[in-house]
């Protein structure tokens, strides 16, 4: 059990109270698909996007733990998923790389951007033929004097539409070799660089996605984020950060779901007693708590793990397994609390399912997960 500070305890209270009030009117812009700019603009005052990363940069200089617990606040209280997921990809896509690997030109260029959300950040990962599978990609990056000449196209970019700096993942080498990959930082306005339409989608619809499409674009070879080569790398622990952060607030959402389920059981009644005291309810939401505080287990033990810098390659697997099927599954039992009503698009509760379908997906869906978790095991 980890003990918090006052100082961690009160980054926490303001992060649960910027969520109030960015998730007035979820439902709104849920129907609309619609990003959330006036709670963007608060959410660059309040220093939450510099959480982790260093003061010279404008950030607060947290620790991974504290900016977990603090985006856990974030998701309990704001009811937004969308808009929450749009910060966690902000700070992850470009912030988490730069600060880790990025040079100190990059750093002092770009960091303090991030810290204060002028530019919004996305990265470019997956491709149409290429979804989880890196070794296949065909965006390509070659060397032309100072620069390199990207082309090529991406998919399922999250913030893209609205993002002003992306971290590009493209193939520096021959396919199929672990060193063929780079990632490099380019510019909305760069040459080239098209962004595409957003994307509908099922859920977390105030995230817009798009596609993005790479036509020569000319980036600095000082762009690179870390070296030539060393794109896996990069990727594996922005990837690391990517899961404990975003679903961290998953586990705030969890935990506000499991209190208003409870509330509701309490107060609804049936045959003349309140919903709660039949057994069959009431095991639907013992098995939500245990779902909530296995995650929560799962999150920080592994945080823990990652910051005293031991293997956490099986944990990382597992806790977004846990964590991704856990939030599905209490977002499908709270339709179940709420009955008819869980089932209307005014109460919030289906759009939770529609958001929590996602979770098993991006990120590593969970088959690769489960093969991750496999091999580690000798299989």
């Amino acid at each position: 059990m980890i003990s918090w500070t006052e100082e961690q305890r009160t980054l926490r209270a303001a992060a649960v109270e910027l969520g109030e009030v960015v998730g007035k009117d979820h439902l709104e812009r849920d129907a609309a698909g619609e990003f959330a700019a006036d709670g963007w603009a608060l959410v660059r005052g309040s220093g939450l996007l510099g959480l982790p990363f260093g003061t010279e940069h404008g950030g607060l200089g947290a620790d991974l733990l504290t900016t977990m617990y603090v985006l856990e606040g974030l998701g309990e209280s704001c009811r937004d998923g969308g808009f929450a997921f749009s910060v966690c990809t902000h700070m992850v896509s470009t912030g988490v790389p730069l600060h880790r690997f990025g040079s100190a030109e990059l750093k002092a260029r770009y960091l303090p951007g991030v810290c204060g959300g002028g530019a919004i950040g996305a990265h470019a990962i997956s491709e149409p033929d290429a979804g989880s599978d890196m070794m296949a990609m065909r965006t390509t990056a070659e060397r032309d004097g100072d620069d390199y000449v990207l082309t090529g196209s991406k998919s399922f970019v999250s913030n893209g539409p609205i993002a002003g700096t992306f971290v590009v993942y493209a193939r520096t080498g021959k396919p199929g070799s672990p060193g063929a990959i780079t990632a490099f930082l380019v510019e909305r306005d760069s040459p080239g660089l098209h962004v595409g339409t957003p994307i509908a989608k099922m859920g977390l619809r105030t995230s817009p996605l798009s596609e993005l499409f790479l036509d020569g674009v000319r980036v600095p070879a000082a762009n690179v984020v870390g070296s030539v080569g060393a794109g896996f790398l990069v990727l594996d622990h922005v990837m690391r950060w990517e899961i404990l952060l975003s679903f961290v607030v998953n586990l705030g959402e969890m935990e506000h779901r499991v209190r208003r389920c409870v509330d509701y059981a309490r107060t609804r009644e049936q045959f003349g007693q309140s919903i709660g005291s039949f057994q069959s309810v009431s095991n639907k939401l013992v098995d939500m708590r245990i779902s909530v505080d296995t995650a929560r287990k799962w999150l920080y033990d592994t945080g823990e793990k990652l910051v005293a810098r031991k293997n956490v390659t099986t944990d990382i697997a597992i806790t977004k397994l846990v964590v991704s099927e856990a939030n599905l599954a209490t977002a499908l039992a709270a339709v179940q609390v709420f009955g008819g009503y869980g089932y209307m698009a005014e109460y919030g509760v289906e759009k939770d399912v529609r958001n929590a379908v996602a979770g098993p997906i991006y990120s590593g869906t969970s088959e690769i997960q489960r093969q991750r978790v496999a091999a580690m095991m000798g299989l």
